[in-house]
């Protein structure tokens, strides 16, 4: 059996309902989840029997989501990659499961991918490079600089076999992910992405795809060539376009880029003008709120609360649960109100110490 899962917040739903739709036209027979990088949203379990994918997993509903403290150190983007290695774990799990396959939410399949599973038949598992040969001016300053700085696999995607060394690599990956999943590469690490660097060494039978019809996305365009339409097929280079990455699109920096590295390419253009109509109106009942972005009492989260809660242990004891917010006793809120500008004052005046 094999269970394919994306990882995305409720604001993500249109996304996650295009992926879950091409899952179903490409991949038949396969059970889609949605891990929801959440609490539980009760509107959506009530709704699951609607939607395009099979099952609902919230991140509050993981091992790693136990954890109060945890989870209120995560930015929205740093929780959704850093849960990834546990609901794979969870999934691979499942009684006769023998491949997981991982897509990001704003990911879509355009054909089968038999290849893909017949090369992960031999791996334990499969990852896609960002770029697949050396770039030439300017691509070296942009995308291999960024691969330096990101990672030079993509985790977008990865797939996963039933065996020791993946499980073996799984609680490594989680491990890393609690330990350190930062958004900012200028700390050492990007995410969960980063840390698989080290995959193919320091694990058996590590898979790197290199067939271009994978995870196309603009980092790498400029080295393929996408041609076709949404009635003959789309092609990259030849061979039918396998998943496209959308990487970047609400904030307008995958169209910005696309048009900088290919001019208009028609094809290129078709995809993006389909994407925006098709998640715009597949949003159109999604919840949108990331209810672990407010404390109990509804007040907005902001980076600095995170950021003194990482940066201070001993508030990590005081209080296990910073989210609660309370009249009758002493909360973090609290605390970082009377507090944190007075015992942190590197972090207001914008000039943060080491480690900050």
């Amino acid at each position: 059996m094999i269970h394919v899962f994306t990882s995305a917040a409720p604001n993500y739903v249109g996304k996650v309902r295009a992926l879950a739709e091409s899952v179903r036209e490409h991949c038949p027979g396969v059970r889609m989840h949605w891990l929801v990088a959440d609490d539980v949203h009760e509107s959506l379990v009530a709704g699951l029997d609607r939607e395009p994918f099979d099952e609902l997993l919230f991140a509050t509903e993981l091992d790693v989501g136990a954890s109060p403290g945890w989870l209120f150190q995560q930015t929205l983007v740093e929780l959704s990659t850093a849960i990834k290695p546990s609901a794979a774990k969870r999934l691979l799990e499942l009684p006769g499961c023998e491949v997981v396959l991982y897509f990001d939410p704003d990911i879509v399949l355009f054909s089968p991918l038999d290849d893909l599973l017949a090369e992960l038949a031999r791996r334990s598992l499969v990852l896609t490079p960002h770029q697949l040969q050396p770039e030439t001016e300017p691509g070296v300053l942009f995308h291999e600089l960024d691969s330096l700085r990101y990672g030079v696999f993509n985790l977008g995607f990865i797939g996963l076999r039933s065996c020791p060394e993946v499980f073996r690599f799984l609680a490594w990956w989680r491990d890393r992910c609690l330990l350190a999943a930062r958004g900012d590469w200028r700390e050492g690490v990007f995410t969960d992405q980063k840390w698989l660097n080290f995959a193919p060494v320091f694990f058996d039978q590590v898979g790197i795809l290199k067939e271009p019809r994978f995870n196309v996305a603009p980092w790498n365009v400029s080295q393929r060539s996408v041609r076709g339409s949404f009635d003959e097929g789309f092609t990259v280079d030849g061979k039918p376009l396998g998943f496209y990455h959308f990487t970047g699109f609400d904030s307008g920096a995958h169209v910005a880029h696309l048009e900088s590295v290919q001019g208009e390419n028609p094809s290129l253009r078709m995809l993006v003008e389909w994407y925006r109509w098709r998640t715009s109106w597949l949003a159109n009942d999604g919840p949108t709120a990331w209810k672990l972005g407010s404390y109990s009492d509804g007040t907005p989260i902001e980076d600095l609360h995170r950021r003194v809660y990482r940066l201070r242990p001993d508030l990590q004891v005081a209080f296990p649960d910073p989210y609660r917010v309370t009249d009758r006793e002493s909360c973090y809120l609290e605390w970082f109100r009377r507090h944190a500008a007075r015992e942190l004052p590197g972090l207001f005046s914008g000039s943060p110490g080491p480690g900050q």
